[in-house]
């Protein structure tokens, strides 16, 4: 195939994968939760005024979110403890709650210290004490942490409240038209910008350390893969050989970025070193091959081809070699991206024309559908592997756990929202 038709036809590939790519404005909603969720209340903490109130509310918001608890309205507390030993286990009780939160804010240095407990009213005990230094500046994500001891305490699974996740915006028309790369908390709060450009900006990628984001930009009217430290924005152009630069990929130990070139003829994947710039072509096939992401160890990589007719996932060794088929089910499955623990596979599942989010379990290659679409796409773990995050229709970014029980709607206010991503 002449490198002219492969480009084409990667570009027809783009528009079909990126069909469930659409509009929002940040906010986030619970659509469905989990029967049984955990009751629990989180009571203001004390001191500090506003600065506690809001702490207090953030955490509470969190945990609720998250479809796991069911937090208890301040309205209806009939009692304000803010240390274990004056929580009232009978009162908590008959309020039906199984855990309650108290705490403190106080002075500390040039900033404040949260001293905050979980207690467990069903048994009358203890569950975990905690202090979290941080600066005013620093409350929401002081929140955030808070709630991912809390959620870790009572359901034994860490949290991923004070993660981030990258998204690329898109507002305005023709020429006006602008590409804002962001990057804001779970919740939607404090958006930042990366980089803006009135050409296209795709695909970023965390990297393992959450530091770094790599990103595909025509900001010269051609397509280049740039690494970004989120830090100080300094970047670093890593890829713009001849025709197509896409979809980045670190390496689970950062060290080396799996993307699409299509310098020798058709759209293959390779590995790139860091470190020394240097290359190994992974596949070599005449289809489309695309979208890499590396497995939890390292050694093998999934990408999405067209090899058989239609987009479907297949498996190569990370140092190349052939191919292995991984997708049967359905007639379209792409952007395959690997659990935190290596056991299932997240993808966007196509089958009469419904795009649906669905992960297969490895092991027994059974695929279940998580999301009811009818365009869905973009699929993304939470860093502890509770939840998917993905691009839905009607102008919503969403996230859906792994057993499909809880459903969430974020919506990011400012453009069209394109490929969102969680970091580490």
């Amino acid at each position: 195939m002449n490198k002219a038709r492969a480009i084409a036809r990667w570009i027809s590939f783009l528009l079909l994968i990126a069909a469930g790519q659409v509009c929002a404005e940040l906010q986030v909603q619970i659509s469905q939760g989990v029967e049984g969720a955990i009751p629990v209340a989180v009571v203001p903490f004390a001191n500090q005024g506003s600065l506690s109130d809001s702490l207090s509310q953030i955490v509470s918001a969190d945990l609720q979110r998250s479809g796991r608890f069911r937090t208890l309205a301040e309205s209806a507390m009939q009692e304000r403890p803010t240390a274990p030993d004056q929580v009232q286990q009978a009162a908590w009780q008959a309020l039906g709650q199984d855990f309650v939160v108290v705490g403190q804010i106080r002075p500390s240095g040039d900033g404040y210290e949260a001293d905050f407990h979980v207690v467990d009213v069903i048994r009358g005990t203890l569950v975990v004490s905690y202090r979290l230094p941080f600066g005013r500046a620093e409350t929401r994500q002081a929140a955030h942490r808070i709630a991912d001891v809390i959620y870790k305490a009572i359901t034994g699974e860490p949290g991923a409240f004070a993660t981030r996740v990258a998204y690329v915006s898109v507002s305005g028309e023709g020429a006006n038209r602008r590409y804002n790369l962001q990057v804001a908390d779970t919740d939607g709060y404090n958006p930042q910008s990366v980089i803006v450009s009135n050409e296209p900006i795709m695909s970023p990628a965390w990297s393992p350390d959450g530091t770094k984001i790599a990103y595909v930009s025509f900001e010269s009217r051609r397509s280049a893969i740039y690494v970004q430290t989120l830090a100080t924005g300094e970047r670093r152009k890593v890829s713009d050989a001849p025709g197509i630069n896409g979809a980045p990929a670190f390496s689970p130990d950062g060290s080396r970025l799996a993307l699409t070139l299509s310098k020798d003829g058709n759209p293959d994947i390779y590995v790139m070193n860091l470190g020394s710039g240097g290359l190994t072509r992974i596949t070599d096939y005449g289809g489309i091959d695309t979208e890499p992401n590396w497995s939890r160890d390292g050694r093998s990589i999934v990408f999405t081809s067209d090899r058989g007719g239609k987009p479907q996932l297949y498996l190569v060794s990370a140092s190349g070699g052939p191919a292995e088929r991984l997708t049967y089910e359905g007639d379209y499955n792409a952007r395959g991206v690997f659990s935190p623990d290596g056991r299932s596979l997240a993808m966007v599942h196509g089958k009469g024309g419904d795009y649906r989010i669905a992960v297969m379990d490895l092991a027994s290659r059974a695929v279940r559908v998580l999301t009811s679409g009818p365009l869905d796409e973009s699929p993304g773990f939470a860093p502890n592997g509770s939840m998917i995050l993905y691009a839905a229709r009607r102008g919503q970014l969403a996230a859906v756990s792994i057993d499909g029980k809880v459903r969430q709607s974020l919506r990011i206010e400012g453009g069209a929202v394109r490929e969102p991503a969680w970091s580490p």
